[in-house]
């Protein structure tokens, strides 16, 4: 279940809601503006938790808004994406969904409002010229073209719209403090020419607003009361009021709110370098079950459910941290362990043969669907004279303590089946075990002896060899062997585990799963947990009817202490 708790987020709106506050007697609104240059990843989740949980939980609205003010990376397929991932989420923005492309016209239009109140200027800086001037925090920055006529940068600035100049030649700043001690002032740029074409605009543009000058005009239009960033923006956060105070907006000033961003180990978070192991082929796509993204955490088999109890639970603060992979795993163990089916799937198998059962005779056998819900009711799967079993389950000399299946050795338990003890093995001629031999105690059917003796071998998983549907499983691990591959100078990609995927052939699993539902785009495959395997779900890629290929979602084994 999803834990809530209160944050210094929600007390500082129910401060400005209350009696006397500045957005007393309004809804509470806030927006998620996401650049559309890539997929949404599980870092994106906190804010994006943030932002329509707010909302959520004040009775209020979130808006949905495409960053697109940088047209060089941006592409109706990320657009596409990250509207499926929202509502994959659960969240929805009914019909609140905005371009910040919407606002160009106007952007413009306040961008030479500045200029005729004496607030901004064309300037001729070089970049390597910009970065000379800037100064330092004993040094004021400096430009030689912050006079210039309000006429000249006016036409100026008008012939950078005519697609007059190349990149780079010209940009507009902002005039605000050239001395101030956050730089971010210090006259920023706040539209730059670039000749790309816009996924939505087509070639309508050749100049782009900044976001430091884009934002909190949109926040403004469309009426945003807690505009909630990560904390990187806190800085930036006096540029925001200064564009909202001086543009004519006819509306109320809208608030930022910072938070700190959600990190966690072994994997990387920048969209670049997630975007870079997608094109040079180090993975299969954005939805790779490796990748930390939205749609690769969905086709891995984490459910909705998990990730935002998961983003809950490590909570809103104002101290960036990084969280431990294995608690976003132990979110989604839990929710799986009380949700999934549990089936038997032998993924390395070796026959076994019982020699007293006789041949050519099968049995139905119930077995419970979960333990954990006794309304999900039992199934029945069929047992005969020859199963598969896993393959580590037998040791022809068995090492001290092992108390699976060897000559001679202890009495075992087949899952909901019988008792049996193991008699030999069969080779073929180049000495590999083929077939694994043992007889059975007919008087131990569920697996519980007629005597009440003490069985003191394991319990083992199995199918039937006659019924058995054939199977790919796909084991994924870490994309990365180090906990911090983008921490310091290192270079990310000389840490990808190698191991990270093992893909395995001519898997075993038992009958009723060659009619399991295939997965439908957008959604969460239903999981499986696979007996002493760990959780699987269907490919929403590559499994379809008669060719079964499982991911596994997460182990068994929970090492996280919460």
């Amino acid at each position: 279940m999803e834990e809530t708790t209160s944050n210094f987020i929600e007390a500082f709106i129910e401060e400005d809601t209350a009696p006397g506050g500045q957005y007393a007697g309004m809804k509470v609104h806030t927006r998620f503006p996401p650049e559309p240059n890539g997929y949404l990843h599980i870092g994106h989740c906190k804010a994006l938790c943030i932002d329509f949980g707010t909302a959520e939980k004040f009775g209020g609205l979130c808006n949905l808004r495409m960053d697109d003010t940088n047209p060089s990376k941006e592409d109706v397929e990320y657009v596409d994406a990250i509207r499926e991932d929202i509502h994959w989420l659960g969240f929805d923005w009914g019909d609140r969904f905005y371009y910040a492309s919407d606002y160009f016209d106007k952007m413009y239009d306040y961008a030479v409002e500045l200029i005729q109140k004496g607030l901004a200027y064309v300037c001729e800086l070089t970049p390597e010229e910009f970065r000379e001037y800037r100064g330092d925090v004993n040094t004021p920055a400096r430009s030689p073209w912050r006079d210039r006529p309000i006429a000249e940068s006016l036409d100026l600035f008008t012939r950078m719209r005519a697609g007059e100049f190349p990149n780079g030649k010209y940009t507009l700043r902002a005039k605000i403090d050239l001395a101030s001690g956050n730089f971010n002032m210090r006259d920023p740029v706040i539209y730059r020419i670039n000749h790309a074409h816009h996924h939505r605009q087509g070639d309508k543009w050749c100049i782009y607003p900044m976001y430091d000058f884009a934002h909190p005009i949109e926040d403004a239009l469309e009426g945003i009361t807690h505009s909630l960033c990560s904390l990187e923006f806190e800085d930036h956060r006096p540029l925001y009021d200064w564009v909202v105070e001086h543009v004519s907006i006819p509306y109320h000033k809208p608030r930022q709110i910072e938070f700190a961003r959600l990190g966690i180990n072994y994997t990387v978070m920048s969209k670049r370098k997630l975007r870079q192991l997608v094109e040079d082929g180090r993975v299969s796509g954005w939805d790779d079950p490796r990748m930390p993204t939205l749609s690769g955490l969905r086709r891995r088999g984490y459910t909705p459910a998990s990730i935002r109890n998961f983003s809950a639970r490590n909570g809103v603060s104002k101290v960036t941290s990084t969280v431990e992979y294995g608690f976003l795993e132990h979110c989604l163990r839990e929710d799986l362990n009380e949700h999934a089916k549990r089936v038997m799937a032998v993924l390395r198998p070796i026959k076994l043969t019982i020699t007293n059962y006789p041949e050519g005779q099968s049995e139905l056998l119930p077995v419970e669907n979960n333990p954990l819900r006794p309304e999900d009711g039992e199934r029945q799967i069929c047992f005969s004279r020859h199963l598969y079993i896993e393959a580590d389950d037998f040791m022809e000399e068995p090492i001290p303590k092992y108390k699976r299946l060897t000559p001679g050795g202890a009495e075992c338990r087949l899952k909901g089946a019988y008792l049996i003890t193991c008699t030999g093995c069969v080779k073929d001629g180049a000495g590999n075990i083929v077939e694994v031999l043992a007889e059975y105690d007919p008087e131990s059917r569920g697996g519980n002896p007629a005597d009440g003796r003490k069985v003191k071998g394991a319990t083992i998983h199995w199918v039937d060899a006659a019924t058995a549907v054939d199977a790919e499983v796909r084991l994924y691990d870490n994309l990365f062997f180090d906990p911090d591959p983008d921490g310091g100078d290192k270079d990310f990609l000389d840490y990808l585990n190698p191991d990270s995927l093992e893909i395995l052939t001519g898997c075993k699993v038992e009958a009723g799963l060659a009619e399991a539902p295939m997965p439908e785009k957008g959604k969460t495959a239903e999981g499986y947990q696979f007996m002493r395997q760990g959780y699987f779900c269907l490919d929403n890629r590559d499994a379809k009817p008669g060719h079964l290929v499982f991911n596994r979602s997460v182990a068994l084994k929970d090492s996280f202490k919460p």
